[in-house]
């Protein structure tokens, strides 16, 4: 026998929306979904392990598409200068910001980073969090943009999760370094290494007028498409630059922030397949006040994704249920595109197919929770009402 059946649920297949399934059970066979449905399990699965769950909820395992949580030390400091009247860019500016997190993360050792990621990797996790990503961009030079890679693949190693990385050395500029000269000097030859060490999945930017213009991103997804990755993109989190329509053009996986995105940005978006990964997290604590054109992301039928971009300076947040929360609150998305954010469309804003829906075929990532209805996750403030987490089809 090499599966079991998870029976008497309420099923959030997340297809078309919710696809809730009542009555329903889910057969799992070598970590796979075999079969979904209401009523009776076909006969084929006679005499496999049956196990209840008791009414309740199951929907996919949730995906954190877009972190941060590899780095050294914190930004408490800053919070305090924000709340004194200091802005996100000015802090940057004056050698905070990005910065000064990237001085912590390169005098700390390959244990402390995986030590304090796995703090927060267990923070989400707890939260039915099966798959996130993990990005570079604290080490502006070649080897601790590869040792932050590396921590991140050691996450995936020590906890059942799977880690997808990307790289961001256009994350910043490094103090006393010219934008196009880290480019050619630094980034790109650390991009190539990390492809050849296996340790990059994908290739992100920041494109914004504290860090990388449009061309100098181009420079760096130019390689990206060489080397055969695909790329996504930090755009219009603090202005308008382009970056949305540059993620557009190279069909990114997705462009993230897009507080200061046009229809027009929403009409390329479409057109390229990119999801918009929103992040309520940073508008949260930078205090923005531009939202992201949901209305327009609507209208053009662009697929939005949620995530906690957990980081020590703009989201210091580390649960993506209050993820849901926010982004129905700050964003006015749906309980229902919120959870869609978190699963179908965070899959598809990774590249991932083969999760994030509760279909035959797809991973049995899957996360049992004791709510009534699916609009409690997003409904409730500070509550984890997680019952069970399957990865890979264990419980």
């Amino acid at each position: 026998m090499s599966g079991w059946v998870l029976s008497d649920a309420r099923i959030a297949t997340m297809e078309g929306g919710y696809g809730l399934i009542e009555g329903g059970s889910v057969v799992i066979e070598n970590g796979r979904i075999a079969w979904v449905g209401a009523g009776a399990v076909p006969s084929d699965y006679d005499g496999w392990e049956r196990v209840s769950a008791g009414g309740r909820l199951v929907t996919p395992g949730l995906i954190d598409c877009h972190t941060h949580i590899v780095f050294g030390g914190h930004r408490a400091r800053e919070f305090e200068l924000r709340l004194e009247g200091a802005s996100y860019e000015q802090i940057a500016r004056e050698g905070g910001g990005i910065v000064s997190t990237v001085a912590a993360t390169r005098a700390a050792s390959d244990a402390v980073l995986i030590e304090g990621a796995l703090g927060r990797l267990d923070a989400l996790i707890s939260e039915g969090v099966t798959t996130i990503e993990v990005k570079s961009g604290y080490g502006l030079d070649h080897e601790t943009e590869l040792r932050m890679l590396r921590a991140a693949r050691e996450l995936g190693a020590r906890r059942a999760v799977e880690v997808c990385t990307s790289f961001l050395g256009a994350h910043a500029v490094p103090a006393g370094s010219q934008a196009d000269d880290y480019i050619d000097a630094v980034c790109i030859p650390a991009l190539r290494a990390a492809r050849a060490e296996g340790l990059v999945d994908a290739v992100d930017g920041f494109c914004e007028g504290i860090a990388f213009d449009t061309n100098q991103i181009a420079r760096v997804f130019d390689v990206a498409r060489e080397l055969q990755l695909p790329v996504k993109l930090h755009a219009e989190q603090l202005s308008n630059m382009g970056g949305t329509q540059l993620a557009a053009r190279y069909g990114a996986l997705s462009a993230d922030h897009v507080e200061y995105a046009s229809e027009d940005d929403a009409a390329a978006l479409a057109k390229s397949g990119t999801v918009a990964v929103l992040l309520p997290g940073a508008f949260y604590t930078i205090r923005e006040t531009q939202a992201p054109p949901v209305a327009a992301f609507r209208a053009h039928g662009v697929p939005m994704a949620l995530a906690t971009d957990c980081n020590p300076g703009s989201s210091p947040l580390s649960s993506l249920l209050l993820t849901l929360n926010m982004g129905c609150t700050l964003f006015r998305l749906t309980p229902e595109e919120a959870l869609l954010g978190v699963t179908a469309h965070a899959a598809r804003a990774l590249g991932l197919d083969d999760r994030g829906r509760i279909v035959p075929g797809l991973r049995a990532d899957l996360a049992i929770w004791d709510v009534e209805t699916p609009a409690e996750l997003a409904y409730r403030i500070g509550f984890n009402p997680l019952h069970a987490r399957i990865f890979g089809g264990e419980r």
